[in-house]
This record gives structure tokens, sequence and C-alpha cells, in this order.
């Protein structure tokens, strides 16, 4: 059995981590950390982990944790994690970072939208991990760059079409909506319930921190610098993202080469979902699951392709893409603890 260490457990990425991973037939959680609430159990801390998890949340001291597990989960705030996981490294411990601090490769990018960085030697060890796209590079890694929720929603879905030169790379958009949980656990007026509630509305328009891990990792995979326009929402849901995105088909391209991309792209992609029914991805349909589900139509007054997906962004878009990329590094079934249906209703 691999020991898992969740360093930051009692946000709800840790949340879903301890109950995704309480069922992984490989792996035991050994360790967890939480300042806020130390000396607390995780059934104190999330009830819904009652008989699931016994153990007692720890002050988060390096030398104790490396003693006591084999590959960590960094589920900490951006700058925290730069700051904790060279010292895990250190210990040859394998890491799977869930903040941004590891995602940039360009450290004035990084500055210029987050903070200061002090540990920028280890951004190139850093794999982005989006299995879909870095699987074989993943295998081998000790430090993993979890991908944010948005960028995941979106990065997916274009990834084929930009790959196969099937769409322009200008004026690509991205029209994001997302549950409240991917504003985190802490208490905040922006998430009570009665400014949410019956209400939809956008924030950080223009200036969303996710903005530069989608531009680079599309310019990656377009093979020419490209700048994509990201509108983020909030959606009064719990969980799930929709992603809505536009872009302009190449002369000639048809929804038969659109269709081809995306079978040839994800042939025997255990997690994501080609959609061509008329059940268009919805939160609903991926809820609680690793799935990501796309979707198309073609608007051909405007010769625009309108492209849809669905993830759930606790899982998917963080805690269960964890695993996945866990289960990658320890040559574990890629599905193993991820097997389950989504929760519907």
């Amino acid at each position: 059995m691999t020991r898992i260490g969740i360093i930051g457990a009692s946000g709800y990425t840790g949340g879903e981590l301890s109950r995704l991973l309480s069922s992984h037939p490989q792996v035991e959680i050994t360790v967890v950390t939480s300042r806020q609430h130390e000396g607390k159990t995780m059934a104190e801390v999330f009830p819904h982990l009652r008989q699931c998890s016994d153990l007692i949340c720890e002050a988060p001291d390096i030398d104790a944790l490396c003693a006591k597990a084999d590959l960590f989960f960094t589920a900490v705030p951006h700058k925290t994690a730069m700051a904790i996981v060279p010292t895990l490294l250190a210990r040859d411990r394998k890491v799977i970072d869930l903040s941004a601090d590891f995602r940039l490769k360009d450290v004035s990018i990084y500055e210029r939208w987050y903070q200061q960085h002090t540990a920028p030697e280890y951004i190139d060890r850093a794999v982005y991990g989006l299995p879909e796209i870095y699987r074989k590079a993943i295998t081998d890694a000790s430090l993993v760059a979890n991908p944010g929720c948005y960028p995941t929603s979106i990065l997916l879905p274009l990834a084929p079409l930009l790959e196969d030169k099937l769409i322009e790379t200008k004026g690509i958009i991205a029209d994001s909506k997302s549950g409240v949980s991917g504003a985190g656990r802490a208490a905040s007026v922006a998430t009570l319930y009665c400014e949410v509630a019956d209400g939809f509305r956008p924030y950080k328009v223009g200036d969303h921190r996710h903005t530069p891990e989608i531009d680079q990792e599309l310019s990656l995979l377009a093979g020419t610098k490209l700048s994509a326009t990201f509108t983020p929402h909030l959606l009064p849901i719990s969980r799930g993202i929709l992603s809505t995105l536009y872009a302009t088909l190449k002369e000639g391209v048809t929804a038969e080469a659109i269709a081809q991309s995306y079978r040839h792209r994800y042939a025997g992609e255990r997690f994501v979902r080609l959609v061509d029914d008329p059940a268009l991805p919805a939160t609903q349909y991926v809820r609680g699951s690793n799935y990501c589900d796309i979707g198309f139509r073609i608007d051909p007054r405007a010769r625009r392709l309108i492209i849809m997906s669905a993830i759930d962004n606790v899982v998917k878009g963080a805690a269960g893409q964890a695993i996945q990329n866990m289960n990658i590094m320890c040559g574990f079934p890629e599905d193993s603890g991820l097997e389950g249906a989504p929760l519907f209703p």
C-alpha cells in the first residue's frame, strides 16, 4: 500500500480527496494536516466522512509528515505550496500540488498574476497534470502541477481541434460558469447563501488568474502564441462547471471532421465522454465524477463552432484529476478510486 498525506485537508478539495481515496484499493491515507482544525478528526471537520476516516488533523510539520507518507497532495493556497513542496521533494517524496504555484512556466507571468515566487528552480521539474495531454511525462514525474478547474474544462475540448488545425487561433472565447465550491471553503460575503441564491453573475472579468494558464496551454497545443477571451460566472449551485467555447472554423472544415478529431484523440480515454445525442453536456450529468463531457454544434451562418463541456469542479477539476495523476505516477490502473458513476439527480 502506498502511504498518502494530504496537506491542507480541511478545504473542499481536501475533503474530496479523503472521500475518494478512502475507497482506493492501493493506497492508505496515513496523515492529514490542517492548522485551523488541528486536533480534530476528519469526521468532525467533514461529517460525511464518518466511518470513512478516523485520522486526526495535525500541524504541517514537514519532518514528521515525511516519516508518515510516500506521496503528498498539497491542497493549500498559492504561495503556501511553494514553501512546502521543495522540502518534500528533497526528502524523495512525490508531490501533486493543487495550487497554481508550479503551473506557469514563465516566472515573470506567475509573479504578474500572483506574487513573488520563492522556488522558481522547481518550475521546470513540474509536469502540468492534464493526463489526457501529458500522460507520458506524468508517468516519471516527482512533481505534478494539477490544473485549475476552469482550464481543464476549456483545454480538453479545444486540444484536438488545435492539434489538428481545424479552428482559427484568433478569436477563441471561453464563457464558463462554476458552482460556488470553486471559491473555496473559507467564509466570504460574496459566497453567502443570500448573495448567491437565485442569482447569476460574472466575476473577475478580464483578470481571472486562470487566464495565463489557459493561454499557456492553448499556445503549446496550437504551436503558436494564442490568447483566448475567458469570462467566468458564478452559478447558484454547489458543484460543476459548464464551459461554452466559441471558435471560428477553418475553411472547408465540416462537422464530421470535428467529430472525427474528437473520436481519434480521445479514443480509449476513460474520463472523456463525447456527447453527440440531444442531451448536451450538463453539470448534473457529471456531478461527483471524474468525467469531462464534450459536445458541439456548428452555426453555419458565421462558420462558428460552439463547443460545450461539463465537469465537476471538485473532482475532474481538482481532487479526482489529482488522483488520476497519482494513479499514473504510481503505476496503478488510471481509474482506481474513480470508477463511480455520476451522482444524478
